[in-house]
């Protein structure tokens, strides 16, 4: 007897740099997260992440990027504190869009699977 089998095709997305990784959907909630908090203490605290691991993770990014995606601020008398550059807001446009593209890809794919 055939059974009638159901499959999907599941695609998770990175992009590298010649260096190495450099954006995935965890540096993207990353920097959604700096956005929203204005600083990377913060965006590490809301992501229970480590502030050290949430530091090198932009100082990778700003290092991979074209231009800087991340730019702190000079403490003053509220302290301190990171937001995104206008690369960085792009980079999360552009991430999103590729990933859509991507996942309509793979759905519409998914309609022929057939084993």
């Amino acid at each position: 007897m055939e059974e009638n089998k159901k499959y999907t095709i599941a695609v998770r997305i990175w992009i590298e740099e010649a260096d190495g990784p450099f954006l995935g959907i965890g540096k993207i909630w990353l920097l959604e997260n700096i956005a929203k908090t204005g600083s990377i203490t913060n965006a590490a605290k809301e992501m229970k992440m480590a502030y050290r691991q949430a530091w090198q993770l932009v100082e990778e990014m700003n290092k991979r990027a074209e231009k800087p995606l991340v730019e702190k601020l000079l403490g003053g008398k509220g302290g301190g504190g990171a937001r995104l550059t206008e690369a960085g807001e792009r980079t999360i446009r552009t991430f999103y869009e590729l990933e859509k593209k991507i996942q309509d890809f793979a759905r519409k794919e998914t309609l022929n699977l057939k084993f």
